[in-house]
């Protein structure tokens, strides 16, 4: 197992006769794996279900505050907006409190900020309501990165990360599902009062399910430590384009998931509610793709990965140009398949090349991640508000564009350092 990054030492396989047996970092077939994957798979469903919970009831929202589309997305950006900002801080306090503590506090502030959110008596409550629940949040995701990347055997982590990945996927889905169909019944409000309560019903899981940490060593609080860990992993080249590559990833997703219900309401789709939570049901295709991302680049190496990640999202992007209902679901599934694989492989890199402070490496990706989701999300309204479906398309697509370009630059980066390594040998 790496080192973590205070330097303890971490100690895995067979004891010594003159010291009580060592734990073993948990893998596939071992005990606690199976109950930490299910743990985590929850917290995963649970942060995705309400972090985008107003996301497939944009349309609702907007008619029933009379705002336009870039107003009511607020409700999802300010979310994923304070997200990116708390994310760091958190992912600090994880380092000297613990993973499994900060997971914990998280998830009973998020779950108790989503049950007030479907009586917000205006849009400019429940904006501040969603900021809240996404700075809440912000303790999860990171924190669950490093609880990995310390709990599990490194030939693993890539499918727990995966299987964590999956959960988001999973959450997505089920949320904007719930959502849907209960503010087809009850309005809009009813939809998040709903989706509150399945998150109540996955934080409750995963408290009784997560195993305790057996490898995280506490460190100190000190803001110059953390502020030298962070500058380092910002000096890291590989980490800074892994972190591009998770922003851009999902610049695309925030524009074509924030805007999607409005293409689908308005003529000549005329889409129902319930009907249009029913097309998150294409997150299923994310849970396969980001579960097989450990496989995916087993064959093909993690730049492979991320090609074949990129060219899938981006014909799924031309394919929802058509007017055609069944085009635009096939478009969907490809990039929701490209996204999520993509997702995966740069997330898992990420724990990977960090072999020190991995919840600051983990929670710059994140921040970088969620600001990508703001980003894309506001722009992409702001793009179908003003210029239809085709603008939105426009700029997913210049995000895809530069996924390329970092991955491109990387494997230029790699062959240069290969041939200098050989020189140097040869010399």
């Amino acid at each position: 197992m790496p080192p973590v990054h205070t330097g303890a030492p971490v100690t895995t396989g067979a004891s010594t006769p003159s010291s009580p047996a060592a734990p073993e970092a948990h893998a596939p077939g071992r005990p606690g794996y199976r109950r930490m994957s299910l743990a985590l798979f929850a917290a995963g469903l649970a942060t995705f279900a309400l972090l985008y919970s107003t996301q497939a009831l944009l349309p609702a929202i907007s008619d029933g505050f009379g705002v336009t589309a870039g107003q009511a997305s607020w409700t999802v950006s300010a979310a994923t907006g304070t997200l990116a900002l708390f994310v760091l801080p958190l992912s600090a306090l994880s380092e000297r409190f613990g993973r499994t503590r900060m997971m914990t506090v998280s998830m009973v502030v998020a779950v108790g900020v989503g049950l007030l959110v479907p009586f917000a008596p205006n849009l400019e409550w429940l904006v501040v309501l969603r900021a809240v629940q996404g700075a809440a949040i912000a303790g999860i995701p990171a924190s669950a990165m490093a609880y990995l990347a310390e709990e599990v055997k490194p030939k693993a982590l890539v499918g727990a990360i995966g299987l964590f990945v999956a959960g988001n996927s999973i959450g997505g889905m089920s949320g904007r599902l719930v959502t849907g169909w209960a503010a087809q019944a009850w309005g809009w409000r009813g939809g998040l009062l709903a989706v509150g309560v399945m998150a109540l019903a996955c934080a409750v899981a995963f408290l009784a399910l997560l195993p305790r940490a057996r490898f995280f060593r506490p460190a100190s609080l000190n803001p110059r430590a953390v502020g030298r860990t962070v500058a380092g992993h910002l000096r890291d080249p590989l980490l800074l384009r892994l972190y591009g590559i998770g922003a851009l990833f999902m610049t695309v997703f925030g524009a074509v998931y924030t805007v999607i219900g409005y293409r689908l309401v308005d003529e000549p789709f005329s889409l129902g509610q319930g009907v249009i939570g029913s097309i998150f049901l294409i997150y299923l295709v994310g849970t396969v793709s980001s579960a097989a991302a450990g496989q995916l680049v087993a064959r093909t190496g993690r730049r492979g990965a991320l090609y074949l990640a990129v060219t899938t999202t981006a014909l799924g992007l031309l394919l929802s140009l058509a007017d055609s209902l069944a085009a635009i679901l096939a478009g969907l599934v490809l990039i929701t398949a490209g996204f999520f694989a993509g997702h995966a492989v740069a997330s898992a890199a990420v724990s990977r090349t960090a072999t020190s402070g991995r919840a600051q490496a983990s929670a710059l990706y994140q921040s970088a991640y969620y600001l990508g989701s703001s980003a894309g999300g506001t722009l992409g309204a702001l793009a179908y508000h003003s210029a239809g479906w085709a603008a939105t398309v426009g700029i997913a697509l210049l995000a895809v564009l530069g996924v390329v370009s970092i991955t491109l630059y990387g494997s230029h980066a790699a062959r240069a350092q290969r041939r200098h390594g050989a020189l140097a040998a040869a010399r």
